[in-house]
């Protein structure tokens, strides 16, 4: 039943664009509009000298109010029918982007962590001192941390 109602929603909002679109296109501004180009002079005699302006402002003006109905009916009734919208994809991201790190720290449930001196049997010996936090030494040929190297020169 809701799938009906949103159909018939859905295609009364297409329609509303669709007649907002050109009743807004045939209003005749101040350079003449899009009315001149299909016979403008002609349709205001159609409906008296100041009628087709009023006639087509009424128009825009109910079909403007169809159109904002619509939107906010079919925009509620998505937010709703997801699970009440209340996240954004930003927050959505964050909160994946939060557990992956809070996964990251924590070992998997049932291991232990590794303590100094400690190593499962086969494994490659380990090359830290067992110093939390610490950092390993560079290879050898490369500047240690927080020096600087001269730039290069330019000469032949």
């Amino acid at each position: 039943m809701f799938g009906l109602m949103a159909a018939l929603i859905t295609t009364v909002h297409i329609v509303a664009c669709i007649a907002l679109m050109v009743t807004i296109l045939l209003q005749s501004g101040k350079g003449g509009g899009l009315a001149g180009a299909f016979g403008g002079g002609s349709s205001q005699t159609l409906f008296g000298g100041r009628g087709a302006a009023s006639f087509l402002s009424r128009a825009t003006t109910v079909l403007a109010v169809i159109f904002f109905v619509t939107s906010l009916t079919l925009g509620l009734s998505a937010s709703h029918r997801s699970g009440g919208g209340s996240r954004s994809l930003v927050q959505e991201d964050a909160r994946r982007r939060a557990e992956q790190r809070a996964g990251a720290q924590q070992p998997p449930a049932g291991t232990q962590p590794a303590t100094p001196g400690s190593q499962m049997p086969g494994a490659a010996p380990s090359t830290t001192t067992g110093t939390p936090g610490a950092v390993p030494a560079p290879p050898s040929g490369a500047p240690a941390a927080g020096t600087t190297q001269p730039a290069p020169t330019g000469g032949n």
